[in-house]
């Protein structure tokens, strides 16, 4: 894996240059080293994969917002991709992003594939004021910035990453900052469906986990309404799963996200696993 810096953006990359492009979006709180089980199963494409901002080594472009990280993430590949177009696969809030690109920066979208996009509110959003979420970054964080236990419990049941990873979602944990922490929960709770998706005339995946909220599973659904051309389906991970590990398969399930990124590029037959959406 390589990097590189474009506009402030820390991107790292695998694969042949001139190969098809992948562009991998991650999830809020997180950073690109959430792909690299994808991208190491996937290098007979060109795959780039951003720290977005406030995020990683692109913490310095700040404060985070959705509409203006689509509009760095469009810019980074009229720049940097040849063609101008990618696929662009994102996962929670990098699927939001996807979402807000599909709306505002279609043309350099080859397609998509957006996992777990929140478009609805939650029932229990309402009580997510900036007051709170300041709280709640203040009670849960620095007091445990050196707990392994408290970032491990964080790590295994809110988020659903595994072991293997707990060095780098350590040093995420350890990196939070009470701005970046907020802009980011708010951003992810206030984003709806955007205005311009009948535009978007691309393949689009749309995704969510069959264990995941009811909201979740109803905004793929939307998402697959607005859209010209969307397939919409339910991440089915067996009965072992929770709510946390289909949320968050691109770690605890790397080699079936690979499958279906790989399947939606080549325009194949997509997975079993995948069941439709009622």
């Amino acid at each position: 894996m390589e990097s590189f810096t474009f506009n402030g953006l820390h991107v790292e990359t695998n694969g042949p240059q001139d190969a098809p492009a992948i562009l991998f979006l991650h999830g809020g709180g997180a950073g690109a080293w959430t792909w690299h089980p994808v991208i190491e199963r996937l290098s007979e494409f060109h795959c780039l994969a951003p720290d977005l901002p406030e995020h990683g080594g692109s913490a310095a472009l700040k404060p985070f917002s959705i509409a203006e990280a689509a509009g760095r993430m469009a810019e980074l590949i009229r720049n940097r991709i040849p063609g101008g177009r990618a696929h662009v696969v994102g996962l929670s809030e990098g699927a939001q992003v996807a979402v807000a690109m599909l709306a505002s920066a279609p043309e350099v979208m080859a397609s998509a594939v957006v996992s777990s996009a929140l478009l609805r509110p939650l029932g229990w959003g309402w009580m997510l004021t900036p007051g709170l979420i300041r709280w709640s970054y203040r009670v849960s964080v620095p007091p445990f910035r050196n707990n392994d236990a408290w970032i491990r419990l964080n790590m295994k049941y809110a988020a659903g990453v595994p072991e293997a990873y707990f060095p780098q979602f350590k040093r995420d944990f350890q990196a939070m900052t009470e701005a970046g922490f907020t802009n980011v929960l708010l951003e992810n709770q206030r984003f709806r469906l955007p205005q311009g998706l009948d535009k978007a005339d691309l393949p689009v995946l749309a995704l969510a986990g069959m264990k995941e909220y009811p909201a979740m599973r109803a905004s793929a659904l939307d998402l697959g309404k607005a859209l010209p051309q969307a397939t919409v389906r339910l991440v089915d991970l067996g009965k072992n799963a929770t709510l946390a590990s289909e949320h968050n398969w691109c770690l605890t399930a790397p080699e079936r996200f690979a499958e279906t990124v790989r399947a939606w590029v080549n325009r194949a037959a997509l997975p079993d696993f995948l069941q439709p959406a009622a």
